[in-house]
């Protein structure tokens, strides 16, 4: 079968499982949403002028699109558990190597094809559409529109490919991945001193000219091609074999209660395909970045302390953690035992609580390596476990034990945004003039704790339908 072939049956597969799970109009208006917020952000464009210029504001659209193409990037982690995870129920397609003259690279490389244009009409389209409705709006020329689309395409892209690439060495062998790491350090030190672009896609939205293109070009199709070349979808013939962790694990987490679940869950992360290197592609690499951009923002607002800040975004990407830990099973696994919806939700709470100990541990690191960090760690460490959890009873309210599908009906991400934006972006602008300020986040506690007690009862009836 021809990669385009499989292509254009990848695409209409990924709509037929969405809108089975939520119908066609709740996922065909998720663009819709992305596209409205986006052209209500640009509106605020000229209000915030002042303190963060268009070319600031440019940098952070590229960097957020780069670091969403990391985190779809990190698919190529788990080739064979794509294959035999995801997909093993859900697409046929996926599977056709094992009973039809298709390659796997073929297969991977329609599905590399397939999600890129999936997220670009998804996320990157809209958003760029947002933009160019509001031009008019705030004294910009509508033809930045296009360039502005260009340019995010790029950045997402860019992401997507190097991450891609690095996890398909990851899959293949940990040595192999530290010897590209290396070299792509070295590369990007040696790049930093030659004059050329380190960012190309922001040195294009600045000025459009043949060379950034081409470099980004270059950044995205050589790793996008070396990854589809390395990847290995291997099918063992033999079936693997662990030691009973199980009981031993739970067993030292029986003070905890739902210690087997919880261990269970510990199992699930860790043995998984690509185990706790997961963690690295999809958490820690997106929370360096934004380190980066906020320690970048200081210059242009002198006198603010950014870890307060950092413990906001840092709360709101722990939360993710959670749909690591959702996405290995359904409650149906467990429909035929004693068990209640509400009881998985409250292990995997507790499977949280202790996932959350990296994250604790990030901003620590964060205040030891920043100016005056150590003055203002209590309202960053406040901030950071309320806006968690307050994230956390969001998700679990909005998406019960399914926040990976969830998510992309227009409805349950309109309310998501709506219920967690505008707390969190006046923790952001109040601890802009005051680190104290912080402290008003443990206001989130209260409604956190209603929200996950009524998310514990009101998923009790639902299950995700089948594809």
């Amino acid at each position: 079968m021809p990669v385009p072939d499989l292509f254009f049956t990848m695409m209409k597969e990924e709509w037929r499982m969405h809108s089975t799970v939520f119908g066609s109009r709740g996922f065909a208006l998720f663009p819709v949403v992305v596209a409205t917020f986006a052209f209500l952000g640009s509106l605020t464009l000229p209000v915030f002028s002042d303190v963060l210029p268009h070319q600031t504001a440019a940098l952070l659209a590229l960097v957020l699109f780069l670091l969403m193409g990391v985190m779809v990037g990190s698919f190529g982690l788990m080739g064979r558990e794509f294959m035999n995870r995801r997909f093993g129920q859900a697409s046929l397609i996926a599977y056709a190597s094992r009973s039809l003259p298709v390659s796997e690279r073929r297969i991977f490389a329609a599905f590399f094809a397939k999600d890129t244009v999936y997220y670009i009409l998804l996320y990157v389209l809209p958003f760029a559409a947002g933009f160019t409705a509001a031009t008019p709006f705030v004294s910009l020329d509508p033809a930045l529109g296009l360039l502005a689309f260009v340019s995010l395409t790029l950045a997402f892209l860019m992401g997507l490919s190097a991450v891609c690439l690095l996890s398909t060495l990851y899959a293949r062998s940990v040595r192999l991945l530290i010897g590209a790491a290396a070299v792509l350090a070295v590369s990007g030190i040696a790049v930093s001193h030659s004059g050329i672009p380190v960012f190309p896609p922001y040195a294009f939205l600045l000025d459009p000219a043949p060379r950034p293109l081409v470099l980004a070009l270059l950044l995205i199709l050589v790793p996008a091609a070396a990854s589809v070349l390395l990847v290995t979808v291997d099918y063992p013939d033999r079936t693997k074999r662990f030691r009973n962790s199980l009981d031993p694990i739970a067993g030292r987490l029986r003070r905890l209660g739902s210690a087997h679940f919880i261990a269970k869950d510990a199992l699930d992360l860790l043995r998984s395909e690509g185990g706790a290197g997961k963690v690295i592609f999809s958490f820690l690499l997106p929370l360096g970045l934004i380190w980066v951009c906020l320690r970048i923002l200081i210059r242009f607002i002198p006198g603010i302390d950014p870890l307060v800040v950092f413990a906001v975004l840092l709360g709101v990407i722990s939360a993710t953690i959670y749909n690591w830990l959702t996405e290995f099973d359904s409650f149906s696994a467990y429909a035929f035992l004693p068990v209640e919806v509400a009881g998985v939700i409250d292990a995997k709470l507790k499977s949280y609580a202790l996932a959350n100990l990296l994250p604790l541990a990030v901003l620590v690191l964060a205040a030891a390596t920043s100016a005056g960090g150590a003055g203002s760690f209590l309202p960053a460490l406040a901030t950071f476990l309320s806006v968690s959890a307050y994230t956390l009873a969001v998700t679990v309210y909005l998406t019960g034990l399914y926040p990976n599908v969830m998510l992309y009906h227009a409805g349950v991400f309109l309310r998501y945004v709506l219920a967690t934006s505008p707390a969190l972006l006046l923790l952001i602008f109040a601890s802009l003039l005051n680190p104290a300020y912080g402290f008003l986040s443990l206001l989130l506690v209260l409604p956190a704790a209603l929200l996950i007690a009524r998310g514990r009862t009101r998923w009790r009836a639902w299950e995700m339908p089948g594809y």
